[in-house]
């Protein structure tokens, strides 16, 4: 048999497993969701979503303070569902970031540092709950490499957890956090999955094992599971269900918990408490609205904070244990049905997802896209990888993913994009190249071939073709797509450009009208509506397009705290135009600051004159950067 036919044959076979994995389900029960989901897509472009979404993931990701900017516990899970996707996909790039958040965390930190809270070593603090994500973090770095400094570390995080167990308090349960306040869902059910993977991971263990089923056996008897089957928050002091929100997160562990325990006993009981838990998740009552996974504060009155967004990723963790688990057909299509939507309803151009997994918004709570989001969603679009994946995937991606066009009043102006493209496999891919671009839009290669060697998957070989895109000085203002349609050897993918046409700028920060000017985000942070700020050694660029028969340019900032703001032409060379005389950490010089860019406009480049904004932080030892809440530019031709 010749080496292609070979090819042929495993890829056959992988994919006949894939499906038996997936659909050689239990039997269903005789309540049907009441959606229609669509069906699952293929494994290569299952795959190869995942790797967009997770390359976006890891852009935010800050190598020198190894973790993603200012959340502590968020970065655990960050972590632990990037190393999700590598076991997943096979895909192994991001091995070295898992490892050097190890290294350089592990340490003693004070308060502000990394944590609100003072870290004391091996990544445990006040916040038990913080220092059990970390945990399965290690964990799954385990699973991953085998070295055991993971587990051990998971071990020492684990006993330090096990000392706020107490039983004098409701019985038994984990204290939520060092000063005992607090039992609640999360904590115990971190525990409950904790306890039970050291187990799974130990020869020869009992003690974790024991403690995992005391665990389990106290939180089915505690009230936190409702009537309902659902999982409020927490207890009250007198030990009672305190009837707080059912959030899609302390559903999540309550499932995973019972699964792990279950791999680790094969007791049928415990697979029927989780079973009632995930019925309950979708069922009448449930957890989901037209079908998609919704969090209550993802209305679209409402902003969930930093916590929040990243819940509803780790519910899809635990449904896609239950799915592989159960092969349940139900549970599959609810999986498949996130991961559609997201796709469909929840993404930009840059391959960004928000927290709202339908895609609604509203003017005054703005459907948000950040890291924790990105996280959340790559939840999704890695369960819905095959579990089996297959040897050959093609994914794209279009660069800059949000370009602005400010058009002079005649002529047209060129735009440069990268389009990139990433494959794995074992066979040389030709892949053909088509772009499609609005009406009178010129776009050169129109058509081209993309040479990709791959070699496995443990790094998907990358390619490049450059294009330029030439725009009419009579374009529209308003968002216009430009499309590249990618094919070879059976695979498909399909990315966008999302080309902003505009003769204006203004804008608040903290909403998507920002994200075609924020050239680079660089680690700056926004918390909402009206919100952008840059602490410490972080800063946030704007890239304005000044047409290139502009003869003279100011911007209005409404800014606050510690600002420094420079000017450039170049994005190379900078000039500091306006900075604070003295620290202020409370916001009270908060106003309008009008800086006259018409000595900074450059030489005319692809049609335009471009002028780089820069806002950073002119005290960086302090945390109170520039915050800026409004844009607006004034041009003069």
């Amino acid at each position: 048999m010749s080496l292609e036919a070979v090819h042929v044959r495993v890829k056959t076979l992988l994919a006949a497993a894939s499906l038996t994995a997936l659909f050689a389900a239990a039997p269903a029960s005789a309540a049907e969701p009441s959606y229609a989901a669509p069906p699952r897509i293929d494994g290569p472009t299952a795959v190869a979503r995942a790797r967009v979404a997770a390359d976006v993931l890891m852009g935010s990701y800050d190598p020198d303070k190894a973790w993603f900017p200012s959340s502590w516990w968020n970065s655990a899970v960050a972590l632990q569902t990037i190393g999700d996707y590598m076991q997943r996909t096979g895909d192994r790039r991001y091995l070295a970031q898992l490892d050097n958040t190890f290294e350089k965390d592990k340490g003693v930190f004070p308060a502000g540092v990394l944590s609100g809270d003072p870290l004391l070593g091996n990544f445990t603090s006040r916040a038990i709950d913080d220092s059990e994500w970390w945990a399965l973090t290690w964990l799954q770095a385990y699973d991953l490499t085998r070295n055991p400094k993971y587990l051990d570390m998971a071990v020492t995080i684990a006993n330090y957890v096990n000392g706020y167990w107490d039983t004098s308090t409701c019985g038994g349960g984990v204290w939520w956090d060092a000063e005992r306040t607090y039992k609640n869902a999360i904590t115990n059910g971190l525990w409950i999955r904790l306890t039970a993977e050291l187990h799974n991971r130990i020869p020869g263990d009992s003690q974790w094992l024991a403690r995992s089923r005391t665990a389990w056996n106290w939180f089915q008897g505690s009230g936190m599971v409702n009537a309902d089957g659902l999982v409020n928050d927490g207890l009250t002091n007198a030990c009672t269900n305190n009837g707080q929100n059912v959030w899609t997160y302390n559903q999540g562990l309550a499932i995973g918990g019972g699964l792990e325990l279950w791999r680790a006993t094969r007791d049928p009981r415990i697979l029927a408490d989780v079973r009632r838990l995930a019925d309950a998740a979708i069922g009448p009552k449930a957890l989901v609205t037209d079908g998609v996974l919704t969090e209550s504060c993802d209305a679209t009155d409402q902003t969930c904070d930093d916590n929040g967004k990243q819940f509803k990723g780790i519910f899809m963790r635990y449904w896609t244990d239950l799915v592989d688990t159960t092969r349940d057909r139900r549970y599959a299509t609810f999986l498949g049905q996130q991961a559609g939507t997201l796709w469909k309803s929840d993404r930009d151009a840059a391959g960004r997802f928000g927290t709202r997994w339908s895609g609604a918004t509203s003017d005054g709570h703005p459907n948000v896209f950040d890291w924790r989001t990105q996280a959340s969603a790559l939840s999704a679009l890695v369960g819905d990888v095959p579990s089996f994946p297959p040897l050959e995937s093609l994914a794209a991606t279009m660069s800059p993913a949000q370009p602005v066009i400010m058009p002079s009043a005649s002529g047209a102006t060129s735009l440069a994009i990268d389009l990139g493209a990433s494959a794995t496999g074992f066979f040389p891919l030709l892949a053909l190249t088509s772009i499609d671009a609005p009406a009178g839009w010129n776009v050169t290669p129109r058509v081209s071939v993309m040479r990709l060697q791959p070699r496995g998957n443990a790094v998907p070989a990358r390619a490049t073709q450059a294009l330029t895109v030439s725009v009419p000085g009579s374009a529209a203002d308003g968002h216009h797509q430009v499309t590249a349609s990618l094919y070879a050897a059976g695979l498909r993918f399909t990315t966008q450009a999302d080309v902003l046409v505009a003769h204006k700028i203004d804008f608040d920060t903290g909403t998507v009208d920002e994200n075609p000017w924020l050239f680079d985000a660089d680690h700056s942070q926004s918390n909402g509506v009206q919100n952008r700020f840059a602490d410490g050694s972080a800063h946030f660029t704007y890239r304005f397009p000044f047409p290139s028969d502009t003869k003279a340019a100011h911007v209005t900032l409404t800014i606050d705290n510690e600002y420094q703001v420079q000017v450039s032409s170049d994005n190379v060379h900078w000039t500091t135009v306006a900075q604070v005389a003295s620290p202020i950490t409370d916001g009270s010089n908060k106003g309008d600051l009008t800086i006259d860019l018409t000595p900074y406009l450059g030489t005319v480049t692809n049609g335009a004159r471009p002028i780089y904004l820069k806002v950073s932080d002119a005290y960086p030892n302090d945390g109170w950067g520039g915050r800026v809440y409004h844009v607006a530019a004034t041009i003069a031709e």
